[in-house]
């Protein structure tokens, strides 16, 4: 008879030394956003960190952002269904971040031109109606994106401690950890994101370097390549196998996102424009690419880890994820990840790397709500009040939203039911932003002939990415690969560009457009 699911469950090493590990690290992290609280005298303080990040901290701190704990999580899921073929997802972005770096593609433009936030750029360049309506549409693409940060992280905790993933458990965690994230983050802006960055990405770095290695002894090489060929064969291995989890558009759809990962995403692009330098930021870049290509790949391991032990070494766990009777469609497997560390790691270790991962959530959530409340107020609000607002009242109003973006995601990730897979949830609501963002970008800062009118276009045509999405899919009654959906919107955004832009020409520069392309020369 089929162990009870709370049993299985709670098979875990986490102990009371492991919450002892934990909560002194959380208490850290608040006392530093008291402590900084009183460097923050202006909005470029609070947004930017006065512009002050040399290359080494940089790096920790784009690092420490984009190394999330859903990061974590959806690379495990991925490597769990996908096998070794989930990899190319990482090569990708460790390769265009370089370019990127090498090059300057973007983030160096707008370092120089000493804006505070992408949709600034928008009005410089295209005037103050595309900063407002790129404004609304980062908004309503980045907070849709981070909507299940917050329940994919608590899966975590609720997971590698072996609390029960029915009833109170979930909805408790979250509300705990948003809670702790909202406190420094809001006391201390991007000084306190940047500085408990920096403690993050060191925490975070040890603790996958350990788990990486405690999960390959724990499986076995052997059993680990083993399992992946007998369970899914070549297409475990190739991620251009056509039946397989991935397939040629989804490749190139990665290529994209490795772009969209370091040079379009708010979050990334905040990091460039707190660098000391133009300068700065290519390195800061070409660097980060290696942080970036080992942020995925591990998870992406530790998942093929925990797919090798389920199916070989642990019966209860593999009948809760592949249930032989079909009796439905098995554990979430984003439960797989957590537990196995759970089982495999020791007691003390595992409190240590829970912290790891805690850090990961909240270095990631600190971010991206200072960064989605800051556009709102400089790039929304602001300008519709005519830049009449105090530096007082902007750092107000942007404290204020942190907390109702919070209350929102919590909201969210009880009530939202997709079938998609979290990294591709995540890639099909960003497409709603960083597709326009894309064709505004390189056709404001690449292409003299770039007009108000294509920008307008073109951010509207971007928002036809939502269709990627299974739940809106499932009401029109169609099936679209999500990453073809993301290609075509970029496809119908560079069009609406250039069309909107051939046909309907500016008639006369913004002046601040002309000052930009005077600094820029």
């Amino acid at each position: 008879m089929p162990l009870p699911l709370a049993n299985v469950l709670s098979r875990t090493n986490f102990s009371a030394l492991d919450w002892g590990i934990v909560a002194a690290y959380l208490s850290i992290s608040v006392v530093i956003g008291l402590l900084v609280r009183k460097y923050v005298r202006n909005m470029a303080d609070f947004v930017t960190a006065g512009r002050g990040l040399g290359t080494c901290l940089g790096i920790a701190t784009l690092t420490g952002t984009e190394m999330g704990l859903v990061t974590l999580m959806y690379s495990a899921q991925k490597g769990f269904v996908g096998g070794f073929a989930a990899f190319h997802i990482a090569v990708a972005a460790g390769v265009v971040t370089f370019f990127v770096g090498l090059t300057g593609l973007i983030v160096y433009r707008l370092r120089k031109m000493k804006v505070l936030t992408i949709p600034e750029f928008y009005e410089r360049r295209f005037g103050r109606r595309t900063r407002i309506l790129g404004g609304v549409v980062l908004v309503f693409g980045g907070i849709l994106n981070m909507g299940l940060f917050l329940k994919v992280g608590s899966i975590f905790i609720v997971g590698v401690t072996g609390l029960s993933a029915e009833g109170w458990a979930l909805p408790a965690v979250m509300t705990v950890l948003l809670v702790l994230v909202l406190l420094y983050t809001v006391l201390g802006g991007m000084i306190s994101v940047v500085i408990t960055d920096y403690i993050q990405f060191v925490v975070l770095s040890a603790g996958v370097i350990v788990i990486t290695v405690l999960s390959a002894s724990a499986v076995g090489w052997e059993r680990i390549f083993g399992t992946i060929q007998a369970e899914m064969g070549q297409k475990g291995f190739n991620p251009l196998v056509a039946e397989g989890e991935f397939g040629v558009e989804y490749v190139i759809w990665m290529f994209f996102l490795g772009l969209v990962g370091c040079a379009l995403w708010p979050t990334a692009v905040a990091r460039a424009l707190a660098a000391e330098s133009p300068q700065t930021v290519k390195k800061q870049f070409m660097w980060s690419s290696v942080s970036y290509l080992i942020r995925n790949m591990a998870p992406y391991f530790w998942g093929l880890c925990a797919f090798g032990y389920i199916v070989t070494q642990s019966p209860e766990l593999h009948s809760e994820f592949f249930p032989a009777d079909g009796s439905g469609e098995g554990m979430d497997n984003l439960y797989a990840m957590p537990i196995f560390l759970g089982r495999v790691l020791p007691t003390g270790m595992l409190g240590v790397i829970s912290a790891a991962m805690i850090a990961a959530f909240m270095s990631t959530h600190d971010s991206y709500l200072l960064c989605w409340s800051s556009v709102i107020t400089q790039d929304v609000v602001a300008p519709i009040m005519k830049n009449k607002m105090s530096t007082p009242g902007r750092i107000r109003l942007t404290r204020i939203l942190i907390v109702v973006i919070g209350a929102y995601i919590l909201y969210w990730g009880l009530v939202y039911e997709g079938s998609d897979d979290v990294w591709d949830y995540m890639a099909v609501t960003g497409a709603i932003y960083f597709t326009g963002a894309f064709a505004l970008l390189i056709g404001g800062l690449y292409w003299k002939r770039a007009s108000s009118t294509g920008a307008v276009l073109a951010l509207l045509a971007g928002c036809s990415a939502i269709l990627g999405l299974g739940p809106v899919q499932k009401c029109l009654g169609v099936d679209i690969p999500s990453a073809r959906m993301g290609l075509i919107a970029i496809g119908l955004t560079v069009v609406a560009m250039v069309v909107g832009s051939l046909l309907f020409p500016d008639r006369e520069k913004p002046a601040a457009q002309a000052a930009s392309s005077k600094e820029d020369a």
